[in-house]
């Protein structure tokens, strides 16, 4: 694809953008105010083409960057690329979709899992805790998960905010989907009192992972 595309791609995404998005993503740490379902749209039209994807990634944009995302070839990537691309998104959305559209797909998830997991980068960690996340709920052998949770009882309460958010769907996770500690987790999330008093709309579940856990493995048994 041409810079031309690039670029009128650059110009079609700067007719989305909306400051009351804007302002909203700015309280949770984007830098972007395009309308997500105008992205998409622009995505599905688009459908699969990998070199233009990375020419948008190139550019630094975050809404051409999550625009990329939904366009690229995930297994085309190779590991090294990856860690860069994760090293370099700037912010939370970016980042949350690069882990889940593209890493989770590509072949060198578990190599970049173990990687990221003690990165000294707290958004980098927080990846691979959200990669964990994904082990814990469908392919948990071979994971320690009581040494996860004493990790988590240890740790989250002081963790930056990313890699908490990161920790704690950890924890619920593996008090929804492991019975045998179930108990254990949610002593740890009553004790530890993290996102207890996050503000949850209506008809939405709590982040606060006892009432997390309580509310999904209630659907799961009714």
């Amino acid at each position: 694809m041409t810079e031309a595309t690039t670029a009128g791609l650059l110009a079609e995404l700067a007719t989305l953008e909306d400051p009351r998005v804007r302002e909203v993503n700015a309280k949770h740490g984007d830098d972007h105010g395009v309308n997500l379902g105008g992205l998409r749209a622009i995505a599905k039209r688009l459908r699969t083409q990998h070199d233009l994807a990375r020419e948008l990634w190139r550019t630094d944009d975050s809404a051409a960057r999550l625009l990329a995302l939904l366009i690229c070839r995930p297994k085309a990537f190779g590991r090294d690329e990856l860690d860069a691309m994760l090293r370099g998104a700037r912010t939370p959305k970016v980042q949350d979709w690069l882990v889940n559209y593209v890493v989770k797909k590509s072949p060198h998830a578990e190599e970049l899992r173990r990687a990221w997991f003690h990165d000294p980068d707290p958004a980098v960690a927080s990846a691979g805790w959200a990669l964990t996340v994904e082990r814990v709920a469908k392919k948990p052998d071979g994971l320690d998960l009581a040494g996860l949770l004493d990790q988590i009882e240890a740790e989250m309460k002081d963790a930056p905010e990313r890699l908490q958010w990161a920790m704690n769907h950890c924890l619920a996770q593996i008090g929804i989907a492991h019975a045998v500690h179930r108990d254990r987790a949610m002593r740890i999330g009553e004790r530890l009192q993290v996102l207890r008093d996050y503000p949850t709309p209506s008809g939405c579940t709590s982040p606060y992972a006892p009432a997390w856990i309580t509310e999904m493995v209630r659907r799961q048994e009714g």
